[in-house]
């Protein structure tokens, strides 16, 4: 008796097996009896409506692929178990709804289709215009090379899943690669460099990485088994510079979407100039122009990264004059995106500073320099200086710093015979006693040794200290002569990069 029940206890229950298109299929054994209920619930807990039909069971609502539901099942056994066994079994069953995945996610095109292989058969697909037949889909497409983000559901009751990126290829004999920039295209200083091929990176490479002519500072990461990136670090490769990628062996070489494909051994780049009004922009940030600038938005952390990326976009702001009263001739020199001598001078006294090539010339040493400074929110505090002489008679010369005129003293210029020229130019040379000599517009020779307080502007023309009996009108041979006690004043503040103006 008591066999016969656990014969009939084992054999009364329900399990639930596969179904190719519903999300399964209650099956109930000998002795079971007939189904009463049948109830889901996802991971979350919360319920799933179903549709049971034959004991095949769909969901009403959409749920995700390879989510975990548990149903719950009740089957009421007929009387004379019932009577033995209760009248009702309950049973809790598991399922994981199915989960499409591609098999060949680097296809080659055949025209304006690519074929991709799912390892179940799907329902449908998230790329518009895609023919769906079983496990195989074929995808449109407009370019001879590119890629779709392609997400699947197996069943009509399921959403899509997880997409998957699909890349496509031109048809060719060689390898392919797909770059990022493409051939010719212009990058950032930082900007990675992706590399998609049509084969594994191992099988085309032979594990050895491209080379980046010139050397840029940075690595090659891997992204798949089929994609590589090169990472520049510091700051990058040069501005305005030309860049290869060297290949072990000849590729067809294109761009993301086909683009520029040519069988070759190198991808060409281009890397972008820097921006001349964000070197302006920087220098004013970095105290060494008489402005101020702002920008019209919040700007990004000062990272290495996002300073070069500046660089080459420079964002939205605004110049402000740094102090009230500025001297209109120093005024009159600025230009905002343009070279001017004002730029022109706080190069130089950047330069200076960092004992870099005092050369006026934003080369890569300088944005290094600069760029690095802003990184590290450094700013100059000694202030901003001015020098503007007047030619004529009383000749004076004003020293303006910070807002304020230090000085107003009366100097000398040149004489008719070699006179000072008119214009603005910044300190070259700045000594405090030297050696000056030179020819004599009468053909003479001068040797004047232990001459102080020397900062040379234009040539051989320097403001300087000289001894005479009088100052005020034109006695030198171009350059600005001062009393002893001015030029001992007026040195302290024109370092090399500071703006003379010579003016009537």
């Amino acid at each position: 008796m008591v066999a016969g029940a656990a014969l009939v206890w084992g054999f009364s229950g329900a399990r639930l097996a596969a179904d190719a298109s519903a999300l399964g299929r209650v099956e109930l054994q000998p002795f079971a009896g007939s189904l009463v209920s049948v109830r889901a619930r996802g991971a979350d807990g919360r319920a799933i409506p179903l549709v049971v039909s034959h004991g095949r069971l769909t969901p009403r609502r959409r749920v995700a692929p390879g989510e975990r539901i548990s149903i719950s099942v009740v089957v009421r056994r007929p009387g004379w178990e019932s009577w033995a066994l209760g009248s009702e079994r309950r049973e809790t069953l598991t399922v994981r709804t199915p989960v499409a995945k591609i098999v060949n996610r680097w296809v080659s095109a055949n025209g304006t289709r690519a074929a991709v292989r799912f390892d179940t058969p799907v329902e449908r697909v998230s790329v518009a215009g895609a023919a769906v037949s079983g496990r195989n889909v074929t995808l449109p497409t407009k370019t001879p090379a590119g890629a779709f983000m392609v997400a699947a559901a197996a069943r009509p009751w399921e959403k899509l899943g997880r997409p998957a990126r699909v890349t496509w290829f031109p048809r060719s004999k060689r390898p392919v690669v797909l770059a990022s920039p493409g051939p010719q295209g212009r990058a950032d200083p930082l900007s990675p460099i992706r590399l998609t091929f049509s084969a594994p990176v191992s099988r085309v490479l032979h594990g050895a990485s491209p080379a980046v002519v010139p050397r840029v500072e940075g690595r090659w990461t891997t992204v798949d088994d089929h994609t590589i990136a090169f990472r520049p670090s510091g700051n990058g490769a040069a501005f305005n510079s030309d860049l290869s990628v060297h290949f072990p062996a000849p590729l067809l070489v294109a761009g993301a979407t086909g683009k520029d494909a040519r069988t070759t051994k190198n991808l060409q780049l281009s890397i972008a100039p820097a921006s001349f009004l964000r070197l302006q922009q920087l220098l004013a940030q970095e105290g060494y122009l008489p402005l101020d600038w702002t920008p019209a938005h919040g700007v990004a952390h000062p990272t290495m990264r996002n300073e070069v990326s500046a660089a080459v976009n420079p964002p939205a702001g605004n110049f402000q004059w740094r102090y009230p009263g500025t001297p209109r001739e120093l005024q009159a020199l600025w230009q905002p995106g343009a070279p001017n001598t004002i730029t022109s001078g706080a190069v130089m006294m950047f330069q200076d500073e960092h004992q870099l090539a005092v050369d006026g010339i934003a080369g890569p040493q300088l944005w290094h320099a600069v760029l690095a400074d802003a990184v590290a929110g450094k700013r100059r505090t000694d202030g901003y200086s001015y020098v503007y002489v007047h030619r004529n008679v009383p000749q004076l010369l004003t020293l303006w710093h910070n807002g304020q005129t230090v000085l107003t003293s009366p100097g000398n210029t040149g004489v008719p015979a070699a006179p000072t020229p008119l214009g603005t130019w910044p300190v070259f040379e700045h000594i405090p006693v030297g050696r000056m000599s030179g020819t004599n517009p009468d053909g003479s020779h001068y040797d004047d040794p232990g001459i102080r307080w020397i900062s040379y502007f234009h040539g051989g023309d320097a403001l300087h200290a000289f001894n005479r009996a009088s100052f005020g009108t034109p006695q030198s041979l171009g350059c600005v002569e001062l009393p002893l006690d001015s030029a001992a004043t007026v040195w302290p503040y024109t370092p090399i990069g500071t703006l003379v103006t010579i003016e009537d």
